[in-house]
């Protein structure tokens, strides 16, 4: 057997988890956050290949962050089928309204000493 040919039961190692955070870049930081959830609960090889390519070109500007975040959804899907991302609402109100309530306030807690 020569050196150079490859052992026939020579398959690919079971790939690694990334560890390359960059906690001062905040868009990394939070991708890298997203692909270490999904990379623990990655079920085959194949997956975990592809997380880490994904993770590896957006470390070297290959893709931008929307992009990397389309190409691990559909293992986001995966991940969590029950999760849900719900809108909240925000209560709002008139300027005025805010007025006349903060004015009120003031002049309850102005007459309480």
């Amino acid at each position: 057997m020569n050196m150079t040919e490859p052992a026939p039961n020579n398959q690919e190692p079971t790939p690694e988890k990334l560890l390359i955070d960059e906690p001062e870049n905040f868009p990394f930081h939070a991708a890298f956050v997203v692909y270490s959830e999904v990379f623990d609960s990655a079920g085959g090889d194949d997956a975990k290949r592809e997380l880490n390519r994904n993770l590896e070109d957006l470390k070297n500007n290959v893709i931008d962050p929307e992009t990397f975040y389309r190409n691990i959804s559909r293992f986001r899907r995966d991940a969590a089928p029950n999760q849900r991302y719900d809108r909240f609402t925000v209560q709002t109100q008139r300027k005025r309204d805010w007025r006349v309530k903060s004015q009120r306030q003031e002049r309850i807690r102005r007459h309480k000493k």
